[in-house]
């Protein structure tokens, strides 16, 4: 596994625990009694800080893990160099694509419902569980596009 797969990975993860916790924390307070605006906003606050700070942490232990299990497996000071050449750049920009797709087809759902007369709650829910859908889904297409050798 490249390394750029491998932040990919923990960045899928991420992205992955914070949609559960989301999700979670959405169908309690549905089951509840209904979206309550103070705590709705509060979960927003948490999941927008989380997905920042565990990003930056996880790849930050990754590249020191990775830099330690280097330095095991070679038995030398020497520090490896992660070189992105074009193809994972492309990776990138066709992940990024992918990604802003996903997320323009859920801001269009998010609208519709308050177009039928849904809460404007719900509305900013959707927005937020589409960005964090969207993340996951360019994540996966990102992680494909390597495996696939593209």
């Amino acid at each position: 596994m490249s390394y750029q797969e491998k932040n990919i990975t923990v960045s899928l993860v991420s992205h992955l625990l914070i949609g559960v916790y989301y999700l979670s924390q959405l169908f309690e307070m549905q089951q509840a009694g209904g979206l309550v605006a103070a705590k709705i906003f509060s979960l927003w606050a948490v999941v927008i800080l989380g997905v920042i700070v565990v990003n930056i942490v996880g790849n930050i232990l990754t590249h020191i893990l990775l830099s330690i299990v280097h330095a095991i497996k070679t038995r030398s000071e020497l520090v490896e160099k992660y070189v992105e050449d074009e193809r994972d750049h492309l990776i990138g920009l066709k992940g990024d694509k992918i990604s802003h797709i996903a997320f323009s087809i859920g801001v269009l759902i998010a609208m519709l419902t308050f177009a039928f007369g849904q809460p404007p709650l719900v509305m900013f829910s959707l927005l937020i569980l589409s960005s964090i859908l969207s993340e996951i889904i360019g994540d996966i297409s990102q992680l494909y596009l390597y495996r696939k050798g593209f």
